[in-house]
């Protein structure tokens, strides 16, 4: 029997994974916002978000959310993460019963500073069991490349993730199973803010010795928030951590370098976002993550310095300076 999916959200990354779930065997139904963009995945090419994929016979896409879920066996979600709340509470009630439900977004809650596997079990009553995380390397335009990559699926409950893990590997995707759902989270949200700060150095004109060290002292950050909120450390060490965080800091298809890179030549961000006109994850979440540290006590200086830039307005070129002279005295590499 066929694995029914619905994919609710059309993006980048929700549109190459509906992808891997069709090649891996799924029957999928995306739900789109606008019916232009529906319209266009009917026709076999989400034109808006990732032109250069011939979708598979077996993605359809529809704009009534409820239609999308309807009989669905797995449901994955995609959208935005800032506006997972208000999506499930305008269509949360039609995931069915019983079913995983994935999480592609990475990202923390501003407000709440929830990871975004507590919204869905809040706002759409969903066991925390059966709430799976896919993270990894999943830069959207090599997937839809059918380039080798592989990503973490991450449940509480193995049973689940070994599900949600069959129904997207290919012989090109690799899914590995895992239940560190906080730790694949916290990497996931946090190499985005990593990833603004290379981005601004590259911009700025500075080498690969500069970038280094920012992802070096940048996965340090992320593990000692992810320590402090209960995670495994060895997921730091893996796929969901260094793996996410080397290609999401030094891949010009990264929307979060390529963000940083134009804030590093100059421009304000809102001269950024004019100009990329798409969703980039870490200037949304960069403040929350940032909230959360000061939560827990845990010491974070480089996404300090990004919400300098993102929130307060300050310049890049003014934040590298006072990065590198912080205080040293008890600082371990």
């Amino acid at each position: 029997m066929t694995t029914r999916v619905a994919v609710l959200g059309s993006g980048n990354w929700g549109t190459a994974f509906a992808m891997i779930l069709a090649d891996a065997g799924c029957g999928v139904t995306m739900w789109a916002r606008r019916a232009e963009v529906a319209d266009a995945i009917n026709g076999g090419r989400n034109e808006a978000y990732l032109p250069e994929l011939d979708l598979p016979s077996a993605v359809r896409a529809t704009v009534d959310p409820a239609e999308a879920l309807d009989s669905a066996d797995v449901v994955v979600l995609a959208v935005p993460s800032q506006t997972l709340r208000d999506n499930l509470v305008q269509w949360g009630d039609a995931i069915p019963a019983g079913v995983p439900v994935v999480s592609l977004m990475k990202g923390v809650e501003l407000g709440t500073t929830m990871r975004m596997s507590e919204v869905i079990a809040e706002a759409a009553h969903v066991e925390a069991d059966r709430v799976v995380v896919v993270s990894g390397p999943n830069l959207a335009p090599e997937i839809a490349r059918r380039q080798p990559a592989a990503g973490v699926v991450a449940c509480r409950d193995m049973a689940t993730a070994e599900r949600v893990a069959a129904a997207c590997a290919t012989p090109w995707f690799r899914p590995y199973t895992d239940t560190d759902v906080t730790g694949a989270e916290v990497c996931g949200a946090t190499k985005n803010v990593v990833a603004l700060a290379s981005g601004m150095a590259e911009g700025m004109g500075f080498g690969d010795n500069t970038k280094a060290t920012i992802i070096t002292r940048g996965l340090a950050e992320t593990t000692r928030l992810g320590l402090a909120l209960g995670a495994h450390p060895q997921t730091f060490m893996g796929l969901a951590g260094v793996g996410d965080l080397i290609a999401t800091c030094m891949s010009p298809l990264s929307r979060n370098h390529s963000f940083g890179v134009r804030l590093g030549r100059g421009m304000t961000v809102a001269e950024a976002t004019a100009e990329l006109r798409t969703t980039t994850e870490g200037v949304k979440s960069c403040e929350s993550i940032l909230t959360l540290a000061q939560q827990h006590d845990v010491d974070m200086p480089i996404c300090e310095q990004v919400v300098a830039v993102i929130r307060d307005g300050h310049s890049a070129s003014e934040v590298g300076p006072r990065l590198m002279s912080r205080d040293l005295k008890a600082e371990k590499h």
